[in-house]
């Protein structure tokens, strides 16, 4: 299971914080993959752990689990899936909560409006069929193919010759099995992973490397600036910083109406010019005033808000440094220097393991960024 951290309120927001999960969801991996289509050992290694994160859940007393599908699969640091506790998270008390296509649900909440256990064993049937298809077939259709025998429509085209044929008859049968109509001829979880555990193959191969993913435990070598921030060294990563320019911030969009940009477009051009020129004289209150007019007049730029972030470190000001750390992640989720910002800013606040998760996550991404498959 992926843990449950805690959860944050402010006001009427609520948020749950869970832990991260940095290699996506099963449905990428299926459905959305771009270097290579998931192996057939490692789709039999996940729903034999989502078998037994189920099983698992029933021993806990929590036997509804709701909307079980591809994307509530996660893959952790070491590149195994992990179930979201996020369908654990809704009052299943009455069974009545169910947001799925209608296509795929559980044919007793079509009847009755209300999902039981037996209906968390359906939405698995569904997940094995996607495992097996590479693709989101509604069971009606896969259910046809099954007593059609014809195997080789249902069945993935990337698996070919990568799993015999007893083992892919058992994993159509136990499918056929989760998507009985009648809630009472289908499996429970121990039975699921019973079955499940005799299919699985390589058992010592570590996930990262069945999935063909670079092991996220470990930390790529660190560039000048991610060094820097390691180290705190603020004056390095100003020069860094500055020698970087404005080349990230190509491909990000300011949508402005077009009296905004009459009226408004050379002030704020020429407040970031002010504060470029404040944040190379090293005069950061300055700096900062003007990159908040800047910001403040409705423009994105997370460069603005980096050289901010450090003009706020040297102002000796972590909180709101981290804040526009993160606010330069969310323009722009992959920029390496974001994270490392938030790595400086985590550390001068105290939070030295979140601060190594940050430079690690950014060391990551930078090494992702420069790779030869991105440079082409």
């Amino acid at each position: 299971m992926a843990n449950l951290l805690g959860c944050c309120c402010e006001g009427d927001e609520r948020l749950l914080v869970a832990e991260f999960m940095p290699n996506e969801t099963l449905a990428k991996h299926l459905f959305h993959w771009e270097a290579q289509p998931m192996k057939w050992t490692m789709r039999l290694r996940v729903v034999l752990y989502l078998a037994q994160a189920l099983e698992y859940c029933t021993n806990q007393g929590r036997i509804l689990y709701h909307d079980l599908n591809a994307y509530r699969v996660l893959f952790d640091e070491e590149c195994n899936p992990r179930l979201s506790t996020f369908g654990l998270m809704k009052n299943s008390r009455d069974g009545k909560s169910y947001s799925t296509n209608l296509a795929f649900t559980p044919p007793e909440y079509l009847r009755t409006g209300r999902i039981t256990p037996e209906s968390v064993i359906y939405s698995f049937g569904t997940l094995l069929l996607d495992v097996l298809s590479g693709k989101h077939i509604p069971p009606s259709h896969a259910l046809d193919l099954i007593r059609d025998r014809n195997l080789q429509t249902l069945t993935d085209s990337c698996l070919d010759g990568q799993f015999s044929e007893s083992d892919g008859t058992e994993l159509v049968r136990l499918a056929s099995r989760c998507l009985q109509y009648e809630a009472r001829e289908r499996p429970n979880t121990k039975s699921l992973v019973t079955a499940l555990t005799p299919l699985q193959k390589d058992t010592e191969v570590p996930s990262h490397v069945l999935m063909g993913l670079p092991h996220s435990g470990s930390v790529s070598p660190l560039s000048p600036l991610g060094e820097a921030c390691s180290r705190k060294d603020l004056t390095a990563m100003l020069e860094i910083l500055d020698k970087l320019g404005y080349k990230d911030d190509e491909g990000v969009t300011n949508e402005l109406s077009f009296q905004m940009w009459t009226d408004q477009m050379q002030e704020s051009l020429n407040s970031k010019k002010k504060g470029d020129v404040a944040f190379r004289q090293k005069d950061f209150r300055e700096a900062i005033e003007y990159y908040t007019q800047f910001i403040d007049g409705g423009m994105v730029s997370p460069t603005v808000c980096a050289r901010r972030s450090l003009c706020y470190l040297m102002s000796d000001m972590p909180k709101e440094a981290l804040d526009d750390a993160i606010q330069a992640q969310v323009i722009s989720p992959v920029w390496h220097v974001a994270s490392y910002l938030q790595s400086a800013s985590l550390s001068f606040l105290g939070m030295e393991n979140e601060s190594q998760m940050a430079l690690k996550e950014g060391s990551n991404l930078e090494a992702k960024r420069n790779s030869p498959s991105q440079l082409k």
